[in-house]
C-alpha cells in the first residue's frame, strides 16, 4: 500500500468512528516514518496517543493537545515481512487501541497502559 492510500483508509476509517468517542481530540496524523520502540529497538510501534498529561503548576500543557498518530513506515515494514498483511484491520486495530489509550485517560484510567506494559514484560520475558 503506498503512503497516499494509507493516508486515504486512516482517514475513511477515521470518519467511521463517532464523533463522541473523539472528543477533546485535537487529531490524527498520519506519519510516513518507521516508529521503533525506544526501549526496544526491534518493535515497531504502529501507533502512539499524545496526551499532554497533567497541567504543571505553571500550566505547562495548555495548548498542546491531544493527538493519535500513525506509523506509515512501521506498518510498511511489517507488510514487507508477511505478504496476507491486513493493512484495513491492523489500521483499524490501531486506531482503536490508541482510541482506547484517549478514552482512558479522559477517565483518568490507565488500564490499557498496564496491559502495554504487561506486554511488554512478557516480550521480553520470551527473549
Amino acid at each position: 500500500m503506498t503512503y497516499e492510500a494509507f493516508v486515504e483508509t486512516a482517514e475513511r476509517l477515521w470518519d467511521e468512528i463517532p464523533a463522541e468517542y473523539k472528543r477533546g481530540l485535537h487529531g490524527l496524523h498520519v506519519l510516513e516514518q518507521l516508529k521503533p520502540d525506544p526501549d526496544e529497538p526491534e518493535l515497531l510501534r504502529l501507533g502512539e496517543y499524545y496526551d499532554p498529561g497533567y497541567p504543571s503548576v505553571l500550566g505547562g500543557f495548555e495548548g498542546i493537545g491531544r493527538h493519535i498518530a500513525l506509523f506509515y513506515g512501521s506498518f510498511a515494514a511489517l507488510a514487507a515481512e508477511d505478504p496476507s498483511f491486513d493493512w484495513e484491520g491492523e489500521i483499524w486495530e490501531t486506531l482503536l487501541h490508541e482510541l482506547r489509550h484517549h478514552l482512558e485517560s479522559l477517565a483518568w484510567r490507565d488500564d490499557l497502559v498496564q496491559e502495554d506494559m504487561e506486554n511488554l514484560r512478557r516480550y521480553r520475558e520470551s527473549r
